[in-house]
């Protein structure tokens, strides 16, 4: 026992002092975190240095980091902004899924010897890129809320998605005959559908009146616990019925994504699932027989860039076919280039399924890991060409950093006087809109107001958000959103936020934002109003004051009922709907 213990410590100690090491320097180069998990374990695999081994065993543990990340994909996309996002979900996504997987199949086919099963089983998984390298570099940058990173965000969920129907075709070709005993499709198809009707219901009946009873105990530990639960439950659930996990991981997700436990979720999660998304990386890197592939190098970079182009191609296609500037179209196919970490479980499949060998297996995911490491190099190498123009017939300039204290976005009447009324008490501010006629107008009076989309993270950088103290959102409707906020907040932690908000129902929407303040927008104009009318009525001061106070107090009354309920509807009886009886009055 002494001694089994020295060895997982040892472990232990030797895959995070090798993956802390690695990443730190690729995260330094400018290469990402995932191709340094990957070269860790080729380091300490069996063909370098060989100081651990087990990397199947510990594949299966490392796995559970795909379903912990399809997890807190669905806590970001609830329902509305999943439907919303349909036509690039179901629409590019099916079109890249399949046109990308039959073209490098037809590649493998007309370059290699392997039969046309094998060459679809391998075709496929190449299909689909790094939601794990992908989604980081957009965050980093700030463009995953920008048009290009909202579309490549939509068509990694759907090739996320895709995992299942990839699995059944792998299944279909098997020649593996203890496959044979495995459900039909359409079977499976249904089993799958059930499961999903049942992960919702769940969720709706079960998940959220259990997180509502734990934040009424404040327990945060029994939090963490319910979290992991609620992962490991969807999971197993999946996995009993031969499925995806990471589908019924996915699923729970988004029945979470609109619950006001959503990001106290995401961040107990998340440590769990950097380590064990980390880890499986490692895992897969111990397991690339780096015999074979030096055997044949040429085989793995020449695929690997046939890979590249092919994708490349196929996205430009598919991008300028839905309306894409051919530069967003470019910088969508690049960005997308490489394969992904669901090939390595795919290869697997195939592999099992006696479709093709280990060394097929090892090389093909070594033209993954080397289609991973381009990436970073294609987006920099572009970067000009992708760029667009300076300035363009039409268009007007757009933010730069000036140093100002205070960015407002939105220059209409309502940001017009906040903006104002900063600069008069001698506040720099830089303003932001994106209609070019009140963009024209405010010149004429002698204001520059840039054009640009404040909505965008990448556009506030620009604009010099890393270096403001206040960052006011002076937008028309409901354009802001909690989730935008918390993206807003983690960009620029030292600048306090303020949203204009339309109605009351943006105040319910945005209590556990990380807002300064959400000033409704005619409630003050409203209340201006009504004082002058009871003067004119003839009320003292006193009594004027009075009436404000009183109707204050019932209106931040109801809403901290409507917040802690979560119904509108609630305290409707302290809606004032009569005349207060003031005996006090003459």
């Amino acid at each position: 026992m002494p001694h089994q213990s020295e060895s997982l410590l040892f472990l232990g100690f030797v895959l995070l002092a090798f993956a802390l090491a690695s990443v730190m320097l690729f995260r330094r180069l400018g290469l990402g975190a995932t191709l340094g998990y990957l070269v860790a374990g080729a380091m300490i695999g069996p063909h370098v240095f060989g100081l651990a081994g087990g990397a199947q065993a510990m594949m299966h543990f490392a796995e559970f980091g795909i379903v912990m990340l399809l997890f807190v994909v669905g806590l970001e996309l609830n329902p509305t902004r999943l439907w919303r996002m349909r036509r690039d979900i179901f629409g590019v996504g099916t079109l890249q899924v399949v046109a990308c997987g039959l073209a490098i199949t037809g590649v493998i086919l007309l370059f290699t010897g392997f039969s046309p099963a094998a060459a679809l089983a391998l075709g496929l998984p190449l299909a689909l890129s790094s939601t794990a390298q992908v989604l980081p570099m957009l965050q980093s940058a700030g463009r995953l809320q920008t048009p290009l990173g909202e579309r490549a965000f939509a068509i990694l969920l759907f090739q996320d998605l895709s995992i299942i129907p990839l699995i059944t075709i792998v299944a279909a070709l098997s020649r593996n005959p203890a496959h044979a005993q495995g459900p039909e499709g359409w079977v499976l198809a249904l089993m799958t559908l059930a499961a999903i009707a049942g992960l919702i219901a769940a969720g709706r009946f079960v998940i959220r009146p259990l997180f509502s009873l734990i934040g009424r105990l404040g327990e945060r530990e029994l939090f963490v616990m319910a979290a992991l639960l609620t992962v490991v439950a969807s999971a197993a659930l999946m996995e009993l019925l031969g499925l995806s996990t990471a589908l019924g991981a996915f699923i729970a997700g988004v029945m979470l994504a609109d619950s006001p436990y959503r990001h106290e979720l995401e961040a107990d999660v998340e440590p769990f699932r950097s380590i064990l998304l980390g880890l499986f990386f490692v895992s897969v890197g111990m397991m690339l027989d780096l015999h074979a592939i030096a055997e044949r190098p040429l085989f793995v970079i020449g695929m690997a860039l046939g890979l590249i182009v092919v994708k490349v191609a196929v996205i430009f296609a598919i991008g300028r076919l839905f309306g894409m500037a051919w530069r967003a179209a470019f910088a969508l196919g690049l960005l997308l280039s490489q394969g992904g970490e669901f090939g390595f479980v795919l290869f697997a499949q195939a592999q099992s399924a006696l479709l093709i060998d280990a060394e097929a297996a090892s090389l093909f995911s070594a033209v993954v890991t080397f289609s991973m490491a381009t990436t970073p190099f294609l987006m920099m190498a572009t970067r000009r060409i992708r760029a667009a123009p300076a300035s363009a017939p039409g268009e007007r300039d757009g933010p730069v950093d000036e140093g100002a204290r205070a960015l407002v976005v939105g220059f209409g009447r309502f940001g017009q006087t906040v903006a104002q009324t900063l600069m008069a008490g001698g506040i720099s501010v830089t303003l932001i809109d994106s209609d070019v006629e009140m963009i024209d107008v405010a010149g004429d009076f002698g204001a520059t107001v840039y054009f640009g989309d404040g909505m965008r993270i990448d556009l506030l950088r620009q604009a010099g958000a890393g270096n403001a103290q206040a960052i006011l959102f002076c937008t028309d409707g409901d354009q802001v959103d909690a989730g935008f906020t918390h993206a807003v907040h983690a960009a620029f932690p030292q600048a306090a936020i303020y949203v204009r908000g339309f109605d009351r129902r943006s105040l319910l929407r945005l209590h556990d934002a990380p807002v300064e303040n959400v000033t409704r927008e005619v409630l003050e104009s409203a209340m201006s109003m009504a004082r002058l009318a009871l003067d004119r009525l003839g009320l003292s001061v006193e009594e004027i004051d009075r009436a404000e106070m009183i109707y204050r107090t019932h209106d931040q009354d109801r809403l901290d009922r409507q917040i802690d309920s979560g119904d509108l509807h609630a305290a409707r009886e302290i809606i004032l709907t009569k005349p207060e009886i003031q005996a006090e009055r003459r």
